[in-house]
């Protein structure tokens, strides 16, 4: 049998890196080649990845194929410890996604441009893209502009001032921050630093089917609404929410928002909730799925699953649960309208009880 840099596939000899790439990547397990090609030892007659932790072969004992079904035409069988095989397609695009996020996390003092990524992960540009945003939930931008938004905030929680924190968390320059304030942190970047200590916070307490009802405001909107058994239940969740903050009990202040919330809490299909004004800040993906539920209509429900297709990430389920589960505006934010797949109750941040009653008083 032939050895060396032979090659037999039923696809262009250029679908295979030449010889030398080839065997390098196999001596250095090189994850980024798999899906590539596969290389199949003469010796054992196993063909495996080239990411396969099983021993390095002799090189003047390896063939190089483009593709698993060519190796077994000419002989050889699947490494049962690597798979080759199994789920490639997939196994392909994740574990690029994952070198892809590992480099993101590594790199996130500087902008990575698409074509760096794609390079680095082992896929092409657009392929990357359509990946990454499935697997993730949003693109390799958008997961870069979250990555800098919280090593800003960490920043700022340190003790860092605006300046310091703007440079090491990799933006451009502290206006460009001022001016997305309101949508990055909630408030200024100053007050972000000191905990929140300046921002005020009027909430009231009212009665409603499914218990206590804490209605949340700043001057921009409704910024939470907490559900309880007892005051001092949804007023330690707020204070835990803002730790900081001014809060200042005021059953009048704002009171065409808190009732329209009321509203919406006592009869959930009286009113679109998505005309209350909001003060809620989250990453991009987080902001899309809050989106995405307002416009789920009273007395329907969604899986996990469904409401990642809207956002044209089918693969996104859990994602979407994670941005759920960090709703802090009750009933506002239909988070209780999602189920799931099977359409049986999930857990809820108020208690899947209450869950329960809000779906069977939008039923009727």
């Amino acid at each position: 049998m032939a050895t060396a840099a032979l090659m037999t596939t039923r696809t262009s000899t250029s679908d295979v890196p030449n010889g030398t790439t080839a065997w390098r990547a196999v001596e250095q397990r090189d994850a980024r080649f798999d899906g590539r090609f596969v290389y199949a030892v003469t010796s054992t007659g196993v063909y495996c990845r080239p990411s396969c932790a099983s021993r390095r072969p002799s090189r003047a004992n390896v063939r190089f194929f483009a593709e698993p079904e060519a190796a077994e035409e000419a002989g050889f069988r699947a490494c049962k410890r690597c798979d080759p095989r199994a789920d490639r397609a997939t196994s392909i695009a994740e574990d690029a996604v994952a070198r892809a996020k590992a480099y993101l996390d590594a790199n996130d003092d500087r902008v990575v441009s698409l074509a760096d990524l794609a390079a680095e992960a082992g896929l092409s540009a657009s392929h990357l893209q359509r990946s990454f945003k499935r697997i993730v939930g949003v693109s390799p931008r958008e997961y870069q502009q979250a990555r800098r938004v919280r090593r800003f905030k960490s920043r700022l929680r340190s003790g860092a001032t605006v300046s310091r924190a703007t440079f090491e968390a990799g933006f451009g320059s502290s206006s460009r921050v001022y001016e997305r304030a309101d949508g990055v942190l909630g408030m200024t970047p100053a007050s972000y630093r000191r905990g929140g200590a300046g921002v005020r916070i009027v909430y009231t307490i009212a009665e409603a089917p499914v218990g206590r009802v804490l209605i949340a405001t700043t001057d921009r909107g409704v910024c939470g609404v907490e559900l309880g058994s007892t005051d001092a239940e949804v007023e330690r969740a707020l204070r835990a929410d803002f730790p900081n903050a001014e809060l200042v009990r005021n059953d009048d202040e704002h009171a065409a928002w808190v009732r329209a919330v009321l509203r919406v809490v006592r009869a959930p299909g009286d009113i679109q909730a998505a005309n209350i004004p909001l003060d809620v800040d989250g990453t991009a993906f987080q902001s899309r799925v809050w989106k995405a539920l307002q416009e789920i209509p009273a007395g329907e429900r969604r899986s996990y699953r469904e409401v990642a297709e809207s956002l044209g990430n089918p693969g996104a389920s859990r994602a979407v649960a994670r941005a759920c589960a960090t709703n802090r505006v009750a009933v506002v934010i239909p988070c209780h309208r999602v189920v799931r797949g099977d359409g049986s109750l999930s857990g809820y941040k108020w208690g899947v009880d209450r869950k329960r009653a809000l779906l069977e008083s939008e039923d009727g």
